[in-house]
């Protein structure tokens, strides 16, 4: 999977109507493209309710269920238990369940100093399975 610990692609994913749309939860970057060209909603494509969360880790805002710019970066900090339940629970039932995992931040697999995170696991994807519900 790629390493996503340069911010230089996401520009293109922004304004690029043929590129792919990224987001990050948790530091596990999500292609969220199908969400783009839905029939009844464009939730994460230019101008759509959902893309402020693109393009970068959004962690806090998807915990908190916010899209405030405030809240729109990969810091947990002071979250309560029940918004970190909820991060848990939508990183879980939606992002995995509906999106590909095509990498990571570099949050998630460098340790601060930059040297590897030895205890880096891939996240697995055992219910991810693309639908054509609409």
């Amino acid at each position: 999977a790629p390493d996503f610990s340069l911010k230089v692609s996401w520009v293109g994913v922004l304004l690029r109507e043929d590129e792919p749309i990224y987001m990050a939860v948790k530091g596990v970057v999500f292609d969220v493209t199908s969400g783009k060209v839905l029939p009844t909603a464009e939730f994460y494509g230019r101008g759509a309710p959902y893309n402020a969360l693109t393009g970068k880790d959004s962690t806090r805002g998807v915990a908190k269920m916010s899209l405030d710019p405030a809240d729109l970066t990969h810091d947990t900090t002071g979250l309560t238990a029940e918004e970190l339940e909820s991060l848990d629970d939508v990183f879980t039932r939606v992002y995995k369940a509906k999106y590909p995992i095509v990498g990571y931040t570099a949050r998630r697999i460098l340790n601060e100093d930059g040297s590897p995170n030895l205890d880096f696991k891939p996240e697995d994807q055992p219910h991810f399975d693309i639908k054509d519900e609409f």
